[in-house]
């Protein structure tokens, strides 16, 4: 505030002095607070410069800037850019960030002086814009070529003014909008014609009266269309792309009236001294006392602010430093390494291809007292920049020893040397876009400490237009190719109603307030099985449901360890002495791990983590682990059946405890300690057990998926009986089936269905007559080629395995496995 008060800049500030009284103040003020401050965040180290970079760093991009420096790459120019009046620098797009605004858009008539067509003299072309400011710096007005023009004379407006038997043009398309929004009830249509009838056609400044008397060609131009406004562009060169490319094609005067600060320079008309963002309505009144303003409307757009200052930005020509995208061949080269790059998801290639072959040249100068600095010396009678190797290792040098401070603060017309007089040079105090910063990461990153180039880029969407798309370009234009074989971009963190988080709506949601209600491994989970190619939603529902999920994966591992025992892989049963059903389920761990490899090297780790949980929540918990209680609880140690479980159990353990670990980390470390399979101290030291070729059977999956699917029509009828309270336990059931399909039949008479289904007894019908009697629930689907009823059976219940046995006879009896396994105990 002090420096302020001096009304100093920034080029007459000694940076070194200015953060050493900066420190001098800090010290002082910390001293006079009655708070015992142990560090000041900003102040921490009095010795180090303020939040700089490393040194090596900064000499590294200056590094990179240079090849594009001597080179030839590297032009001084002045175009339009996104300019911040706030920053008084220029911005580059990926720092912009639009927000909808409402501004007074005008309509400004332009009166024909001179034409071919003699009949379009002493009418008014009408221009429409959203930018009053503007019309003080208009030099042109464009129109569409091919487009059909009308020009009508007014008769009678609803508010009477000085409008009144003038002559307009406007695009034909359009008029009537514009007769509405201009209150005009009576005109009298005089011709229609193309707009090449406009060439050559010469107009007055619409504030000719003010100041601005000077006279306003009318140019034919590509971007002008009749889809909005009035067919006609007014142009300001200095405050706009189009604007300014066309000026420059007809080869008109470009001049910026506008300074830094976004003020209007010394000499302007009207508006000397004004800010630009203040100037609308004066600009409004002088066109109304000149009879120029046709209409006035409120306009809701999207406009331009700067990310940082939040405040709305202009379109300014200024001399700024340029990377040609085709002196070197750049963009071909950026198009080239975007072909050659593995884009995630591929949908993201075409995005990038279509900006970098669509994009300017590259804007890297800004006007900042901070960041590393332009090296770069003007010959004042040439006009041309110092392009001179042996200075800019100097340079490099000296910035690589003492940062890039030395340019800022220090008399840099020493690396002129003796041979060159320093009067003869400018020195540029501008700096480097931070997107020239970012681009060369790749060079003090990957080829200092890494391998160049990267395996994977990773960020959200917005960064092709941002740190990819530098990246690219930084690296093409000094490698020839890109820092990376992959790039991945991800989508943005919404709120469960697919909002954008916002304090202001208070539906902001904190990753430390998951962490304090659920834990690390419920936020671990949620981004494990969100695809994260699209916005990415999450709310109390989605976690409420990943809660489930974890509970699920959870119980599944509880399964497993209360009943794997003391299992060793030595205890574990050759592959082909496992049970059928066994050898299922390891068959569905070799299609995961398959899938598992693909998401790893496609990055789509969401597509694995729901199919594993699909499969711990379906295929084990419902099905194989329902299945194998029976054995499990009920068989004998000894039994062949009861040791295939265990033998399943044992690898399910050892192979899901590794793929859960990278995203169940706790969860999974607490399991380990419970049961190792390995001598390791984490699981998360543990690799990874490749799957044996034998597991993999697609025929014995293909199987038992139509084993599942006749499962599941049991189970189907059988919860029709539940919810009429007929039946209580799925033992109490007795299964009577007809199946339309001979090779079905074959599969299904080939396996214990009474097992499979859990019920007393299965029976398959060998034809569809209704042989079946006593039967509490019938469903005969003949689309689908079944018909199945369900009795309650009379069997007697085994009071140690619950089954329902046809050999029991008296309650209290056991069943024969039962006393099977008991001798067996005893006599163990």
């Amino acid at each position: 505030k002090e420096y302020r008060k001096k009304g100093l800049n920034k080029d007459e500030v000694n940076i070194r002095d200015f953060r050493s009284e900066c420190r001098d103040f800090a010290k002082k003020w910390i001293s006079e607070q009655k708070k015992s401050f142990i560090r000041l965040f900003v102040l921490a180290d009095w010795k180090k410069p303020y939040l700089t970079m490393d040194y090596k760093s900064e000499a590294t991009i200056l590094r990179e800037f240079t090849k594009f420096f001597l080179d030839g790459s590297l032009y001084r120019g002045s175009k339009p850019v996104m300019w911040s009046p706030v920053e008084k620098t220029a911005l580059a797009e990926a720092e912009i960030e639009y927000k909808n605004i409402v501004s007074k858009s005008i309509y400004v008539s332009f009166e024909i002086i001179e034409s071919d067509n003699k009949e379009l003299i002493n009418t008014n072309v009408v221009i429409w814009t959203t930018t009053p400011w503007t019309i003080p710096g208009n030099k042109a007005v464009a129109f569409g070529f091919d487009i059909t023009y009308v020009l009508f004379k007014v008769q009678y407006i609803e508010e009477n003014n000085n409008n009144i038997n003038k002559k307009y043009i406007v695009a034909k398309r359009l008029l009537e909008n514009l007769l509405n929004s201009w209150n005009i009830k009576k005109f009298t249509i005089i011709k229609e014609f193309k707009g090449e009838t406009l060439e050559r056609s010469i107009s007055l400044h619409p504030l000719n009266k003010k100041g601005y008397d000077y006279k306003v060609p009318l140019i034919a131009g590509d971007f002008v269309e009749d889809n909005e406004g009035t067919g006609f562009v007014h142009i300001a060169p200095s405050y706009g792309e189009d604007d300014f490319n066309l000026a420059q094609k007809y080869d008109i005067d470009i001049k910026d009236i506008i300074d830094d600060s976004g003020l209007y320079i010394k000499g302007t008309p009207l508006f000397e001294g004004t800010h630009v963002f203040k100037a609308d309505d004066s600009v409004i009144k002088y066109l109304q006392s000149q009879e120029s303003l046709v209409g006035i409307r409120e306009y809701t757009h999207s406009y331009p602010h700067s990310w940082r200052s939040k405040k709305p930005v202009i379109y300014r020509t200024t001399a700024q430093w340029f990377i040609s995208m085709d002196k070197n061949n750049l963009r071909d080269k950026a198009l080239r390494g975007i072909e050659n790059t593995n884009w995630i998801p591929s949908l993201s290639k075409n995005r990038i291809k279509k900006m970098v072959n669509d994009r300017p040249d590259w804007c890297v100068s800004r006007q900042r007292a901070w960041g590393v600095p332009l090296t770069i010396f003007i010959n004042k009678k040439t006009g041309e920049p110092l392009r001179d190797k042996n200075i800019m290792e100097k340079i490099i040098f000296d910035v690589e020893e003492n940062g890039s401070d030395v340019w800022l603060s220090s008399d840099v017309t020493k690396y002129l040397g003796e041979d060159r007089d320093a009067q003869d040079f400018e020195i540029i105090r501008d700096i480097l876009d931070v997107w020239f910063d970012s681009g060369s990461t790749h060079a003090f990153v990957l080829e200092n400490n890494l391998k160049w180039p990267a395996d994977l880029y990773l960020e959200g969407t917005d960064q092709h237009r941002g740190f990819f798309q530098s990246s690219l370009l930084a690296s093409c234009g000094t490698r020839g190719k890109p820092p990376y074989k992959s790039v991945l971009t991800h989508g943005f963190v919404l709120d469960g109603n697919g909002r954008k988080m916002s304090k202001s709506l208070g539906n902001v949601i904190k990753p430390e307030d998951i962490l304090k209600k659920s834990g690390a491994d419920i936020l671990r989970l949620w981004i494990a099985t969100t695809d994260y190619t699209e916005d990415m939603r999450i709310g109390d529902e989605i976690l409420s449901n990943l809660n489930d999920y974890y509970r699920k994966i959870r119980n599944c591992f509880r399964f497993i360890l209360g009943n794997i025992g003391n299992t060793e892989k030595k205890d574990c049963l050759v592959f082909k002495d496992l049970t059928e059903i066994d050898k299922y389920i390891l068959a569905k761990i070799t299609e995961l791990d398959k899938l598992r490899k693909v998401a790893i090297k496609s990055h789509t780790y969401h597509n694995f983590y729901k199919a594993l949980f699909e499969f711990c929540s379906v295929d084990l918990s419902s099905f194989y682990f329902d299945i194998s209680k029976d054995t499990l609880y009920c068989d004998s140690k000894r039994s062949l059946q009861r040791n295939s479980i265990c033998t399943v159990l044992y690898y399910l353990y050892d192979i899901l405890t590794s793929w859960f670990a990278p995203v169940l980390s706790h969860t999974m470390e607490e399991t380990w300690k419970e049961y190792k399979t390995e001598n390791l101290q984490s699981v998360h030291l543990k690799l990874t057990a490749s799957i044996p070729k034998e597991w993999e059977n697609n025929d014995l999956l293909k199987k038992w998926e139509k084993i599942r699917q006749v499962r599941k029509i049991i189970n189907t009828a059988i919860e029709s009986t539940r919810s009429k309270k007929i039946i209580g336990s799925s033992l109490e059931t007795e299964a009577y089936m007809y199946l339309n399909d001979a090779s079905l039949n074959n599969i299904i008479k080939s396996i214990n269905m009474k097992k499979i289904s859990i019920i007393s007894k299965f029976v398959l019908l060998d034809n569809n007559e209704n042989t079946v009697t006593d039967y509490v629930h019938q469903n005969n689907n003949e689309s689908e080629g079944y018909n199945i009823y369900i009795k309650k059976t009379k069997y007697i219940k085994c009071p140690r395995c619950w089954q329902f046995a046809e050999e029991i006879n008296t309650d209290g009896e056991l069943c024969t496995r039962c006393k099977e396994t008991l001798r067996l105990r005893k006599d163990a």
